[in-house]
């Protein structure tokens, strides 16, 4: 087989499992090209993309904005290093600062290694402005989070695929309750080692579970209060994806330290970024971090070019309204539904639970039908669907989505 040759979807399935690390469980569909809100597979099946690379899509498959941007700079410089300065990562680390309002820029490349840059960034705060003790630091965490999956992340992860034969794991957190702020107000009077909160602003992973209004903005004060940082990850809510620019824009927070992924690219090529003003960046010095590729020219071109787009067409805003249009849809069907309990979210960001329990395969058989029916989607903690379309999808598409999913949702009623 040569190694350009069109591959059937079943030789594409054989040659991820033979050869690939089975660390992940997808639909048995092959995809290979994408526009806008849709993606096609092998056989040239034409499906809508529900999921957008957990959110990494925001601005739909192959914009053209984005492709030419990657195109133009991949011709010009693609790496330097951080040994030497290049002509493209001042320009963007000032329209990023400028587009979300923080003074500094960490450029980094995935969402794990953002959050990973966002703790040390915190306990080195601790140690050197707040004067905690060395090595005393304690960084406050929610259960059920999803934060990704390098070894000190899912230390305070309490997800038992995560965690299982992966430890001796690494100390420092504290885990309490999503959604409840007495039980942050208790993590915070018994500890004066407590250096941040971390926190998402809806926890996607775990179901797009959306907390109580006001949670965010009663947190943010609690944190000031006592002199912690509250650090949001906005790597899969952020950029437009739940109505708003961030989530926590909803509550009118500024994050102390503020987490990107994703969408910061378009899903074009791998981007994130941590925002911090000047009293918390500064601690970093030379040395201290970095990543060869984090702050690369063509990255940098790439996430212009991505947040140029979530403005100039309005993402946003398309979001909101067709978010109130899905959930409100598909209400009128839950309303009478025995397969559904509830629909949930904001903006585009938004989930389904099915009428079973964490350890059925209904919802995996539901996202095979939707697949059949040309939806792509896919379950998370087993009765939770997810769903998240490209913010570019206009509003007859989402109509004609709500009645792919009431459709296919219908051959499960009992």
């Amino acid at each position: 087989m040569a190694v350009l040759d069109q591959l059937t979807s079943q030789q594409a399935i054989e040659l991820e499992n033979k050869y690939g690390a089975h660390n992940y469980h997808p639909l048995p569909v092959v995809l290979t090209r994408g526009e806008g809100v849709y993606v096609w597979d092998v056989d040239g099946k034409k499906y809508y993309d529900f999921l957008s690379a957990y959110s990494a899509v925001n601005q739909g498959h192959c914009h053209p904005k984005i492709v030419n941007a990657l195109i133009k700079q991949s011709q010009n410089l693609t790496l330097t290093s951080r040994a030497f300065y290049n002509d493209i990562l001042g320009k963007y680390e000032k329209f990023a600062c400028e587009y979300f309002g923080f003074d500094k820029l960490l450029p980094m490349n995935t969402g794990a290694e953002a959050v990973e840059t966002a703790l040390k960034l915190c306990r080195k705060w601790a140690y050197e402005v707040k004067g905690i003790d060395e090595n005393a630091a304690e960084i406050i965490v929610c259960k059920n989070n999803f934060h990704g999956r390098t070894t000190t992340i899912i230390s305070f992860s309490n997800d038992p695929v995560a965690r299982k034969h992966f430890g001796p794991f690494t100390n420092g957190f504290i885990k309490i309750d999503y959604n409840n702020i007495e039980a942050l107000e208790t993590a915070l009077k018994n500890n004066p080692n407590v250096a941040g909160f971390l926190v998402e602003p809806i926890q996607g992973e775990a179901g797009v579970y959306v907390p109580d209004d006001g949670y965010l903005a009663k947190a943010k004060k609690l944190c000031e209060a006592y002199n912690v940082l509250f650090i949001a990850d906005e790597v899969q809510t952020g950029i437009a994806r739940t109505g708003k620019l961030l989530a926590v824009d909803y509550e009118s927070v500024k994050a102390d330290i503020l987490i990107l992924g994703k969408a910061i690219s378009g899903g074009v090529y791998p981007v994130s970024a941590v925002l911090a003003n000047d009293a918390i960046m500064n601690v970093i010095k030379p040395g201290n971090h970095g990543s060869t590729f984090g702050g690369n020219p063509l990255a940098a071109a790439v996430a212009m070019a991505a947040l140029e787009v979530i403005k100039d067409e309005q993402l946003a805003k398309n979001a909101f309204k067709l978010g109130n249009l899905f959930r409100s849809e598909l209400q009128k069907y839950i309303d009478t539904s025995n397969i559904v309990k509830l629909v949930r979210g904001k903006g585009l960001l938004n989930a389904i639970v099915i009428n079973d329990d964490e350890d059925s395969d209904t919802a995996w058989n539901i996202c095979l039908a939707l697949s059949d029916n040309g939806l792509l989607a896919k379950p998370t903690h087993g009765n939770i669907i997810r769903f998240a379309p490209p913010l570019v999808m206009t509003e007859d598409q989402l109509l004609d989505c709500v009645s792919i999913i009431i459709k296919t949702l219908k051959q499960f009623e009992n």
